[in-house]
């Protein structure tokens, strides 16, 4: 199976912070790559290091078999959508005339719009003013934006972060649809065990910037059968956070 994102010796240093240790993220096509790891792990900062939105300290990334550098960065930005944080709209505009902003920008057909405002189930709603969004419809429209583009590659950093738990299941199905459906590989980060757990075909576990599992979900069920993924995860965590 193909590589699509692979990363080596990945860091980030914020003056004496290393935010980011030494990470080499592995991500396969057309599969659901869960990021794991409690708030201030470091997982934000590295997806940003792979959008380009933070630039690394030391390290190398490959997407999509190239090496990313500043002379073919556009190259490969064109072919990732993403969700970092929480999205911001204009709440005066409806959600076709938010997605028509990022449409031009990203030069794709019009036809697009109405594609993914029916993947996210927006169709119905799409003329309403973004103000009148509840905090899931909002959610959906991050995902219809990032994904205008049917780009190859999707990150999401905490996308279910504030709902309730019917849209946290809603989030969670959409995304699950990505890969079989559209061909996306989808990396997504959470804190939240559960999610992971219902999404993911491969993880990687970051603790205070450094990578301390990465394989698959169910390798990692399997280092202990007698513990829950919470302790698995707790005791992987808890034994960097010691050191």
């Amino acid at each position: 199976m193909n590589e699509i994102v692979h990363t080596h010796g990945l860091s980030k240093r914020y003056g004496e912070m290393l935010s980011v240790n030494n990470v080499d993220l592995l991500v396969k096509e057309g599969r659901i790559y869960g990021f794991l790891g409690p708030n201030g792990a470091g997982k934000s900062t590295t997806l940003k290091m792979l959008l380009d939105l933070v630039r690394p300290t030391n390290g190398e990334i490959d997407i999509f078999g190239k090496r990313f550098h500043r002379k073919n960065r556009i190259e490969i930005l064109k072919n990732i959508g993403s969700l970092i944080e929480s999205p911001s709209y204009y709440g005066h505009l409806t959600a076709r005339e938010n997605l028509r902003i990022f449409q031009i920008m990203l030069n794709v057909p019009d036809a697009n719009i109405d594609e993914v405002l029916k993947i996210v189930r927006l169709d119905k709603q799409q003329t309403k003013k973004i103000s009148a969004y509840s905090l899931g419809m909002k959610q959906r429209l991050g995902l219809a934006s990032a994904i205008l583009s049917f780009p190859k590659l999707l990150i999401l950093d905490e996308p279910t972060n504030g709902l309730d738990p019917a849209g946290i299941q809603e989030i969670r199905e959409l995304i699950c649809s990505f890969p079989k459906q559209y061909g996306m590989s989808v990396i997504v980060s959470s804190h939240l065990l559960s999610e992971i757990d219902q999404m993911a075909e491969d993880v990687g576990v970051i603790a205070n910037g450094k990578m301390l599992f990465q394989g698959s979900l169910s390798a990692l069920h399997g280092m202990d059968n007698s513990k829950s993924l919470e302790e698995i995860f707790l005791e992987l965590t808890g034994s960097e956070e010691s050191l």
